[in-house]
């Protein structure tokens, strides 16, 4: 086979370990995103069980890049501590390297089952969780699949004229080696493909189990790149946490790889082959850097943000944004120009989704963990809606009373309709749920575990519902505007079978569900009826493409 052939093969069979990777996290994240985030927010307020949940989240999302900035977004929203959140992460990465692991055992068998039952699943439902399911077991069937065709596409490599001098350049050079494992890693955008192609390899002896290990300890520093590289646009308290992961991770990466090199001990002491010693050598550094860094956690999270403020990074978090700049955005020279305007106007509304998503998100862990400043904070959020509001509706109208359009002046109206309903769920989110909250704290009420597994549930949908609308404000990308119509449909089902579920603990007089029951019934009231606000962004979207009848959608 021609060297061009090789490479053609073993490229697509990274490109589709890369694909398969990120769509069993997508599928992960759609599915069960929200719940995973709720208790991940309960976990981090302890440094030891932010470590485990930090691991578990890891192997459930097959990234710890993903629960690093997640971990991020929390602290930079003032949610969890920094400290709590950099031991999370470095959780995360020792989870990571678990999944690897596991990855790598001989799972040919699975390859056949994932694709055809995940396949099955996804066509054979229209409900939106199995449909995930689906997704993620084919993600799975592609991502074993993917690592079989690696180790195919490499055989013919162990033949190869050059390669001997390469991987011989390379394990004469490990600081080279090094700095290009990272630099490949953060290409990737995954240490678990990276790794996994490493030991894959290293399997067809393609290179030496001493070069395998490098190569994975440059990879490590990799995976700290990509954190925070995406995370740039972030505050800096947000910041601080991949940016702290990479101090940590850098400085143990080159400590380990030095060591390697000066001490050179056995790879056998890892394992019984190039591949075993490579992924065993991934988790040994990785649990190395959680027992020694987390004593350093503190120190090193306290050191990135003021390495961070220096270097002049904002300090305030996406919901925390001054009303001046916000306002700004809406540029009164741009009214003239009908398309700037609405462009504006738009990015104005986004930043109303974005405070109303962060609203959602903070008042159902009031209902777990109450505070006095948690309430005033979310209640600031609601009065900066209010403002926002304001000078959106103002700027709009200005823009209604100039010269414009069929399709402008619709844009200007679903606009203006957006920023309406977006001003409401904040109404209600405060006016009703946040008294809610505040009687539940009084009374000294406690949901009953189902009662409370139920409005989670209710709440996860709504939130991921929330989303869905805000991407079809700006896409108006008629298929996500349908999918977000039948998921109005499905919540209205959800809603009675929590109400049946209600009702029959009241029936076998449970203490808990009597105590609590207005406030069970009031909170999902309540969340339905944020959920009917910010679905009705769908319908300018579907009545323009005639995808919507008088009273249903269309079924073609």
């Amino acid at each position: 086979m021609s060297g061009t052939l090789v490479i053609a093969h073993l490229a697509g069979a990274v490109a589709l370990l890369l694909w398969a990777t990120r769509m069993v996290r997508t599928g992960v994240t759609r599915a069960y995103g929200d719940i995973l985030r709720q208790k991940l927010r309960r976990a981090l307020k302890n440094p030891l069980i932010a470590v485990m949940a930090g691991t578990s989240m890891a192997v459930a999302l097959q990234s710890s890049t993903a629960v690093s900035l997640l971990v991020g977004s929390f602290v930079g929203s003032g949610i969890v501590g920094g400290t709590a959140g950099l031991s999370a992460v470095l959780g995360a990465d020792l989870g990571s390297a678990f999944v690897v692991r596991i990855l790598s055992f001989d799972l040919g068998l699975l390859i056949p089952v994932c694709l055809f039952a995940g396949t099955t699943i996804f066509l054979a439902t229209e409900r939106r969780t199995w449909r995930q399911v689906g997704r993620i077991l084919v993600g799975l069937g592609l991502l074993l699949l993917s690592l079989q065709m690696i180790g195919e596409a490499s055989e013919p490599l162990r033949e190869s004229t050059i390669l001997p001098v390469i991987t011989g350049y390379l394990a004469q050079d490990p600081g080279i080696a090094f700095l290009i494992a990272a630099i490949v890693t953060w290409l990737f955008h995954s240490s678990v493909a990276a790794v996994l192609l490493i030991a894959a390899l290293a399997a067809r002896g393609v290179m030496p189990a001493e070069l395998a290990i490098v190569l994975v300890l440059g990879a490590n520093l990799g995976a700290g790149l990509i954190a925070m590289a995406l995370s740039k646009t972030m505050p800096a308290a947000a910041r601080a946490v991949p940016v702290g992961n990479l101090m940590l991770r850098g400085l143990f990466a080159l400590t380990a790889v030095v060591a390697f090199v000066m001490l050179a001990p056995s790879p056998a002491l890892l394992g019984g082959g190039p591949a075993s010693q490579a992924i065993h050598a991934h988790i040994a550094f990785n649990l190395m850097v959680v027992v020694l860094g987390l004593p350093l956690a503190p120190l090193v999270r306290r050191a990135a943000e003021a390495i961070l403020l220096r270097s002049g990074a904002p300090t305030h978090g996406s919901d925390e944004v001054p009303f001046e700049t916000e306002v700004s955005t809406l540029d009164p020279d741009a009214l003239q120009r009908p398309a700037e305007a609405l462009a504006n106007a738009t990015r104005a509304v986004v930043r109303l989704c974005e405070t109303v998503e962060v609203m959602l998100m903070r008042i159902i862990d009031l209902y777990e963990n109450y505070s006095p400043e948690g309430a005033e904070a979310l209640a600031a959020l609601d009065d900066k809606i209010d403002r926002r509001h304001a000078a959106i509706k103002l700027y709009l109208a200005e823009m209604a009373s100039t010269t414009l359009s069929d399709k402008e002046a619709r844009r200007v109206q679903e606009l203006l309709g957006a920023s309406i309903k977006l001003e409401q769920a904040g109404d209600i989110i405060v006016r009703n749920m946040l008294v809610h909250v505040r009687k539940k704290h009084d009374r000294g009420l406690a949901f009953t575990p189902e009662g409370w597994r139920e409005v989670s549930a209710f709440h996860a949908a709504v939130l991921a519902n929330a989303r869905l609308a805000f991407n079809v404000l700006v896409s108006r990308d008629k298929q996500t505007a349908r999918q977000l119509v039948e998921e109005k449909d499905r919540l209205r089902e959800r809603e009675k079978e929590t109400s049946k579920h209600h009702f029959e603990r009241l029936r076998q007089r449970q203490s808990d569900s009597i105590e609590t029951s207005a406030l069970h019934l009031d909170t999902i009231r309540d969340l339905k009826q944020i959920n009917s606000l910010l679905t009705s962004s769908a319908y300018p979207v579907l009545e323009e493409k005639g995808m919507l009848r008088a009273s249903r959608l269309d079924a073609a």
